[in-house]
């Protein structure tokens, strides 16, 4: 669970996963906030719970990246805490992965019949060219890259060397995913998106980011880049 800021949603992110019988651990990463929210991860008494604190800010996917490096467990989920993602979605999510169909189970926003609170039209339009954009890259057909639900095997995030720091992280995980030929599913997940009133952090710069990385990470470009090294050494 990386978080940056969440006070207001924090607490009741940490109950409803901790609820949830499909928990036998929970990782906070406190990104370094400038609020109460890793105090307030602090206050719960569970071993199951560990509440890792980085002392600067270094954005989401240094946090998932410290995260995945705790994981213990077959499966990892990443929930953000602020709840825009329900996990009361995680049975559905993990049961391609537990029969064995799947490797990696991204929780998509345009499928399924699930709640969706809706938003800003220009942030769907971005979405769609983004994801768009990826499975050209990608060869893959996903409705939803930008997604931040995301299940996968712990041995599927043990065998990716991720290096975005920010919102990059989804674009740079998707193509390495499937660089890595992992077996990908799909499932609909309620959505309950914020406002910037809200809290909502990220923005176009994110977006232009993300189109970088698809190209950036994808298979071809990761196999030049790896033969220029072995190369080079």
């Amino acid at each position: 669970m990386p978080c940056y800021n969440e006070a207001p949603t924090l607490s009741a992110a940490i109950k409803q996963v901790l609820a949830s019988p499909l928990v036998g651990e929970l990782i906070v990463v406190d990104d370094g906030s400038t609020d109460d929210s890793a105090s307030i991860a602090e206050t719960f008494d569970d071993d199951r719970l560990v509440v890792v604190r980085q002392g600067v800010n270094c954005g989401k996917g240094a946090a998932v990246r410290v995260g995945f490096g705790r994981c213990t467990l077959p499966f990892v989920i990443v929930q953000d805490a602020d709840l825009e993602y329900d996990p009361g979605d995680w049975p559905d999510l993990l049961e391609p992965l537990l029969d064995g169909r799947a490797d990696v189970v991204f929780g998509s926003r345009f499928v399924g019949a699930g709640p969706h609170r809706v938003l800003y039209f220009w942030h769907y339009v971005g979405n769609r060219v983004l994801t768009t954009v990826s499975n050209m890259v990608t060869n893959l057909n996903l409705s939803d890259m930008e997604t931040c639900t995301k299940v996968f095997r712990r041995e599927v995030v043990e065998s990716l060397e991720l290096v975005e720091d920010r919102f990059g992280f989804e674009a740079e995980v998707t193509a390495k995913v499937a660089a890595g030929g992992w077996r990908v599913y799909e499932v609909g997940v309620s959505y309950s998106g914020r406002t910037y009133a809200e809290g909502k952090k990220i923005g176009a710069r994110d977006g232009f980011r993300a189109v970088w990385c698809v190209v950036r990470y994808s298979a071809p470009v990761e196999r030049a880049r790896h033969w220029r090294a072995a190369r080079r050494a």
